[in-house]
């Protein structure tokens, strides 16, 4: 497996990290975690400190609030870049992504620049979503498919693995999406860069501890975001 970091936003996950981090570390790759923490309230931040100071595969970035989802991952990018790693990964902290897929979107980097960890894929699925974030999820990459054109099945997924390369060419600072629509912005670039994009199956598991983040403001970006993209393309 090629040297790999693993980044991962937080806010308010002070229920879920220390496990998510002891998976991660015991996985059989060789994996740096990067958890990029927006002064979370419920003492999150200092949970990633103690984690790091006993292992030295795991960093930290503070941040100093609640900044977006998308900046959160630029500023993980950055980061991964410094530590040399050649693959990675991005995942929510809510074991949503569970990190025992973590190998296979890794291994899969050998043929594709971008491997997204998809629920519409065969293998693929979801396990206690409500109807209405089916239906949600559903809507929100079929109408990114048609306005973009992107082959991707699950477009709107944030479990990907990005190879170094990919992220070397791409103008990180041109990103304008700061919400989850940043995952939508950044398939589109790679994608229209000629990189391939693969697609892994995994059962995305709704949250287990917390509230989730996704706000009618953030549906609202996100249906902006794909409108000034396809706008780009005419």
């Amino acid at each position: 497996m090629p040297a790999t970091a693993i980044i991962i936003p937080t806010y308010n996950e002070s229920e879920n990290l220390e496990q998510l981090v002891g998976l991660i570390l015991a996985l059989p790759l060789e994996a740096e975690v990067i958890v990029v923490d927006d002064n979370s309230p419920d003492g999150t931040g200092q949970i990633a400190d103690r984690l790091a100071a006993e292992d030295g595969r795991v960093h930290v970035v503070h941040r100093s609030g609640k900044l977006g989802l998308g900046t959160a991952y630029l500023a993980g990018f950055r980061q991964a870049l410094c530590l040399g790693a050649e693959c990675i990964v991005t995942m929510d902290a809510d074991f949503s992504h569970h990190p025992r897929y973590i190998p296979s979107l890794v291994g899969r980097s050998n043929g594709a620049q971008v491997v997204v960890g998809s629920r519409y894929v065969r293998g693929g699925g979801t396990r206690y979503c409500s109807l209405k974030r089916r239906l949600l999820s559903r809507g929100a990459n079929g109408f990114a498919r048609l306005m973009l054109g992107l082959e991707a099945k699950d477009s709107t997924a944030g479990f990907r693995c990005y190879r170094r390369d990919a992220l070397e060419a791409i103008d990180l600072g041109g990103i304008l999406s700061d919400g989850y629509s940043f995952l939508i912005e950044m398939l589109y670039q790679c994608q229209r860069r000629g990189y391939r994009v693969a697609e892994a199956p995994i059962v995305f598991e709704d949250r287990r501890h917390g509230a989730s983040k996704i706000s009618r403001q953030e549906i609202f970006k996100a249906i902006y975001t794909v409108l000034r993209l396809a706008w780009g393309r005419l």
